[in-house]
């Protein structure tokens, strides 16, 4: 059995040689970015895939982030999640908007729409959830209560990339759904990201933004950034979508394995699906218990030991933080099961080319007397 470090993951990447006549063309083509041939064909081969209208791409899920709160003109306060990455948040702080903080659900790990409303303030403009793990978020009763009190929704939906509820892709609810293509996703443009829009005038809007504004080279409407994808970055998409469909299945592979391999082990909680007809197995979070023959950071620091790294993600909470951590929707007491899900959440490795040995020596090291 091989004792190489297995990392909680890593990139797919195809061969090398299917990538080469991408560049090829882009050398004769000479263009490198601005909306070039790649980037042009990705947007419409990913509404395809996606099952949606319109997508703009981005070169980074932050990027697109930001873009789509400014898309919307959201200001004020926003209701949002403390368990997830850092750029949910940080992209409120960043256009100046004040991120409150509501619970999770405990078994879906995603905002519990119970808490949304008596969050809600004059102040509050929109809901930024997060669909965490690629597990759908409770999305009609979110709708609702923005539909009663006049909000936008904006979905963090970083980790549901293929995505589908019984209606179709997941990223068709809210006002918008923005996607990290960063290289640890379960599809990747080395770093890139996007937005769904569900119109043709928002789409234009958002790349207006994505340009610096510009409609042509002497007309700025909107004080807009450089969030454009790059055309090798494009490329890459392009070669990844045509391989997605069996590192998809691969993941759901290894997710049955470790289920099979986990399931009753005592102490240890796996966190179920909700509400997929297709997901990704994008991650593959359990849950440490209090019954657990060692704690869950005891059990982290002994998979390490043996070069193996899981992850706690996500811990800290993005209210331990210190620019959140003053924040009054911030304290413990107001997000109790979000605290308590961080101190035990522990993500193992989980990406195509893990292999059989790989699998059986985490599950194996999981097994502790």
């Amino acid at each position: 059995m091989s004792d190489k470090p297995v990392f909680v993951t890593q990139p797919y990447l195809p061969p090398l040689e299917e990538f080469l006549p991408y560049l090829e063309q882009i050398w004769a083509n000479k263009i490198l970015t601005n909306g070039g041939v790649m980037h042009q064909q990705l947007e419409k081969e990913l509404c395809a895939y996606l099952g949606v209208e319109h997508i703009a791409l981005f070169n980074n899920g932050t990027i697109a982030l930001l873009t789509a709160l400014q898309a919307l003109r959201v200001a004020g306060e926003v209701i949002t999640t403390p368990y997830s990455f850092v750029a949910t948040s940080h992209s409120l702080l960043w256009n100046g908007i004040k991120p409150v903080f509501v619970d999770i659900d405990p078994y879906t790990l995603n905002l519990d729409p119970i808490k949304i409303e008596a969050a809600i303030t004059p102040q509050t403009t929109a809901i930024m959830p997060v669909h965490c793990y690629g597990n759908p978020c409770a999305v009609e009763s979110i709708q609702k209560i923005a539909d009663n009190y006049n909000l936008r929704v904006i979905y963090d939906a970083a980790h549901a990339f293929g995505v589908e509820d019984v209606g179709g892709s997941i990223l068709r609810h809210g006002d918008l759904s923005v996607l990290s293509f960063h290289a640890t996703k379960v599809f990747n443009t080395f770093e890139g990201g996007a937005i769904i829009c569900p119109d043709a005038k928002t789409k234009q809007r958002i790349n207006h933004l994505k340009n610096f504004g510009f409609v042509d080279e002497v007309t700025v409407v909107a004080p807009g950034i450089n969030g454009k994808m790059s055309e090798v970055n494009a490329a890459f998409g392009l070669l990844q979508l045509k391989h997605i469909d069996l590192a998809l299945a691969r993941r759901r592979e290894i997710d049955r394995v470790y289920r099979e391999g986990i399931r009753g082990m005592k102490g240890i909680s796996l966190v179920e699906g909700v509400g997929q007809a297709t997901a990704n197995y994008s991650y593959f979070p359990i849950l440490v218990e209090a019954d657990y023959p060692i704690s869950r950071d005891e059990l982290y620091l002994q998979l390490k030991k043996k070069d193996i790294y899981a992850r706690r993600y996500f811990y800290p909470l993005i209210s331990e933080f210190p620019m959140y951590r003053g924040m009054q929707s911030a304290q413990c007491n107001n997000l109790p099961v979000a605290n308590e899900v961080a101190k035990k959440v522990l993500c193992l490795p989980i990406y195509p080319d893990l292999s059989k040995d790989e699998l059986d020596r985490i599950i194996d090291a999981l097994k502790v007397e």
